[in-house]
């Protein structure tokens, strides 16, 4: 049997497993005798790089199975400061599982920056967890968090940016009731001060993730980084192929409820 090695966000933690990232992110999100519902975002490393983990940890690399015997479900390997000591080079695909173990592979692409809008909402979920108002695009947030020249930095980070509609470009804009956060004059607050403090680059919404993901709102896709000018892009889909080529994860992801 083969075995894959998993870099899971949510929580982070390192696991090694004979199930495929679909199988996998399944019995993340429901579990072996489906009783428990909760959403899951994971990494799958490369295989070079599971076969040298499985080595540096000790562990056998079958997991301790025959052939004959049920595949392991998961093995865990760390589940401290995992991302920062994982190479994003290693960062194979990114999978993302709706509460009903749907999962949606996505692979990294070439980035190509969007010339708008004006301010963006980032939601970052390892190893920290806020979300945040900022006048940097993607590339140039992941440039300034990961800045160990800052006096607050991060070593690494994955993030996702959502979206903020006609709010990107005017905080008194009107017309966005369908956005679907919770507190959305705080929101308009948070931009708003970027807009008139200078030399103000971000500001935090929200101290923590504290419900489910809103898979609906991600706008662009997710980005893996690192100080030193490590940069990965996974972008989503586009509409048109969510509802066609992916229509059942789509239609899951529609029914999470967050903040």
């Amino acid at each position: 049997m083969k075995t894959y090695v998993y870099l899971s966000l949510l929580p982070e933690a390192l696991v090694a497993s004979h199930l495929n990232p679909e199988e996998f992110g399944a019995y993340l999100a429901v579990g072996s005798a489906m009783r428990s519902r909760g959403q899951a975002i994971f990494f799958k490393l490369s295989d070079s790089y599971a076969a040298t983990k499985l080595g540096e940890s000790g562990v056998d690399p079958d997991l301790e199975r025959g052939d004959s015997q049920p595949p392991r479900r998961s093995r865990y390997l760390a589940i401290y400061r995992v991302l920062e000591s994982t190479p994003v080079s290693a960062l194979e695909s990114l999978h993302l599982a709706t509460d009903d173990g749907r999962v949606l592979a996505l692979k990294p692409a070439e980035y190509v920056p969007d010339p708008g809008p004006r301010y963006h909402l980032y939601q970052e979920f390892c190893p920290v967890t806020p979300r945040v108002v900022s006048e940097l695009e993607p590339r140039e947030f992941a440039a300034h968090i990961t800045d160990t020249s800052q006096p607050v930095s991060l070593p690494c980070l994955v993030f996702a940016e959502l979206r903020l509609e006609r709010l990107g470009d005017d905080p008194e804009a009107n017309g966005v009731d369908n956005l679907p956060y919770v507190h959305l004059d705080h929101l308009r607050d948070c931009i708003r001060e970027l807009r008139t403090k200078a030399g103000k680059t971000t500001k935090t919404v929200i101290r923590t993730l504290q419900q489910d993901v809103l898979f609906r709102t991600i706008q662009g896709g997710f980005y893996a980084v690192a100080s030193g000018g490590e940069f990965r892009h996974y972008p989503m889909p586009s509409i048109a192929d969510l509802e066609t080529r992916h229509a059942a994860w789509w239609r899951s992801a529609q029914h999470s409820f967050g903040a």
